[in-house]
């Protein structure tokens, strides 16, 4: 049997892999791996949703279709219609299924790298053309290149993060409703909104026919191993989404532990406020390490540009090896001699930063 082409000539995503895989590698128990490669929630979930797990009744049963609670929990937290929402296996389901439902073969994504990587993957799966408009130096969109490329080739939906990743930066306000006016779809992406400071634009979906944003519990509730996200959808998208997702796309567990999230407000401010606090103590430690140059971030991670004689591959390898300490390593266009950290505990930080002034440069 012949594969299409297009699934033939596939690039892989490569995922980040867990503890267990890490530790057998590197020869260290679980325990001992500093995991900052993924912008994690170094805290977990709240103390109810293990709570909600521990006692979670109906694993037996499908789950609802609709998740009508999850749904209903979602519009008080967030203030959006519970019509307009939508829950996804992460918002990485959601972003898929978006384009499945809006891109027919060989129609146009807007993409704006260097950003997340699924947003390119999954529309070479679903056979649709990325055009690229790389970022500037800063990493801020390149307004006027976007702006080009949507005349010229009329891209359905074009894909922003704000804050982006990998390095953390905001979009701003004028620029998103400049953007607006185009005759595109605008999938506002906020997984790290909640660390960013500023409002979310979630409550201006219902009111505005060509966006849409999507939010996590990865980063936020620390509910990354059981994928649930959600978005925020326009009025008349909502039909179509619902006969096209899969039935049972969020399962009873991730459903109750997101549910028990939403419950523990507390908790939740707590682990922004840390995490955040602890991003500025990294930021500050990582600027007097001579060969790192970090830039501002708005996200749960920092972003470091790695200068000679310091070779990032080798850096990544020896924190690693040496001190069990796992970070992202990125050489690709844009981030040339790059690492991503997340901000972890601050006994991590204080860990990575001695690994860092120990490295020794060949």
């Amino acid at each position: 049997m012949q594969l299409p082409p297009h699934i033939q000539n596939l690039p892989p995503y490569t995922p980040i892999e867990p503890f267990e895989v890490l530790s057998e590698r590197v020869g260290r128990r679980p325990e001992d791996i500093i995991k900052l490669d993924a912008n994690e929630n170094p805290y977990g979930m709240s103390p109810r949703a293990r709570e909600a797990l521990a006692n979670l009744a109906y694993g037996h049963i499908y789950p609802d279709p609709e998740s009508r609670a999850l749904r209903a929990a979602l519009s008080r937290f967030t203030g959006v219609p519970v019509e307009n929402l939508l829950a996804g296996a992460g918002a990485d389901e959601l972003i898929d299924l978006i384009m499945r439902v809006v891109l027919s073969p060989g129609d146009c994504i807007l993409n704006c790298p260097p950003t997340f990587g699924m947003y390119a993957f999954d529309a070479d799966l679903n056979n649709a053309r990325v055009i690229n408009v790389p970022r500037k130096g800063d990493f801020s969109l390149d307004v006027e290149g976007i702006l080009e490329a949507a005349g010229k080739f009329s891209p359905k939906l074009i894909f922003l993060a704000s804050p982006n990743n990998p390095d953390g930066s905001l979009l701003p306000e004028s620029v998103l409703q400049q953007l607006l006016a185009l005759p595109s779809l605008i999938v506002l992406d906020e997984a790290y909104i909640e660390f960013a400071g500023v409002p979310s634009q979630i409550t201006n979906t219902p009111m505005t026919n060509n966006l849409i944003v999507l939010r996590t519990f990865s980063k936020l509730a620390g509910l990354a191993g059981l994928r649930v996200g959600y978005g925020a959808f326009p009025s008349w998208l909502m039909p179509t989404l619902w006969k096209t997702k899969q039935p049972y796309n969020v399962n009873v567990a991730a459903s109750a532990a997101a549910i028990a999230s939403l419950e523990d407000p507390a908790y939740l401010d707590w682990t922004v406020k840390t995490l955040v606090a602890e991003r500025e103590r990294l930021f500050e430690a990582l600027s007097r390490i001579p060969w790192l140059s970090p830039y501002p971030s708005r996200a749960n991670f920092i972003l470091c540009r790695v200068a000679p004689p310091v070779n990032a591959a080798q850096l990544k390898a020896d924190l690693a090896q040496k001190h069990g300490i796992f970070i992202r390593y990125f050489n690709k266009p844009g981030l040339e001699d790059c690492i991503r950290i997340s901000v972890g505990k601050p006994e991590q930080t204080d860990a990575l930063i001695r690994a860092f002034r120990e490295f020794v440069i060949e």
